[in-house]
């Protein structure tokens, strides 16, 4: 699987001869991409889904599916048209890649203030958790884990990338912070060693 992080939550996943968008937002860098068999969004936050930008990129991608959540469906269908609503618990076949959705509700941000649907995304491997400290239930080779963010402290972080265990921890969820080296580089003092990687922006990984 080759991983491409384009800033924020947004990456590129490139599997089985796939390529797969998740969370094209506000704070990502997307709109040259081409050949692409999907968008997945996660939530509704517009540094998740950026639905204008995300029109203008199916435009080059007329075939491409777009997989949202429930509370996202409204205003991305509206702009785009057709969409797949997914749920936790479903598993959608995306040009020839399993995808499976877990998540449920966004992270509480305070207090009883509701929160929104959260969908994560598990594809041969890699987990995509949106705003959701998600647990899969399985053993996860490449985990995206938020560093910062209204929702959540950095503990928070350590402590996802210690109980999820996986073989590659890549930090995201930082477009808004003065200094993601920073939060990275201490999301990796206190992680197991060697697991914390993080990503050059803009450029395919081998994971």
């Amino acid at each position: 699987m080759k991983l491409t992080h384009l800033g924020h939550a947004c990456f590129l996943v490139e599997s089985q001869g796939a390529r797969l968008l998740i969370d094209p937002g506000v704070l990502s860098t997307y709109a040259d991409l081409r050949g692409l068999d999907a968008v997945l969004v996660t939530h509704q936050h517009a540094d998740h889904v950026d639905v204008d930008g995300l029109a203008a990129l199916l435009a080059h991608h007329p075939d491409a599916a777009v997989v949202v959540d429930a509370d996202s469906e409204p205003s991305v269908a509206a702009r785009v048209g057709e969409v797949t609503v997914a749920r936790p618990g479903d598993r959608i076949a995306v040009a020839g890649v399993e995808v499976e959705v877990l998540g449920g509700i966004h992270a509480a941000v305070y207090g009883d203030v509701p929160g929104c649907t959260s969908n994560a995304y598990l594809i041969d491997g890699f987990l995509h958790p949106g705003d959701t400290f998600t647990m899969p239930g399985r053993p996860v080779e490449v985990l995206a884990v938020p560093i910062d963010g209204p929702w959540l402290k950095l503990a928070e972080a350590v402590d996802y990338v210690h109980a999820v265990a996986p073989r590659v921890a890549v930090p995201m969820h930082e477009g808004e912070t003065a200094d993601p080296e920073k939060y990275a580089g201490m999301l990796a003092a206190f992680s197991p060693a060697g697991v914390v990687r993080r990503l050059a922006l803009g450029e395919a990984t081998d994971l």
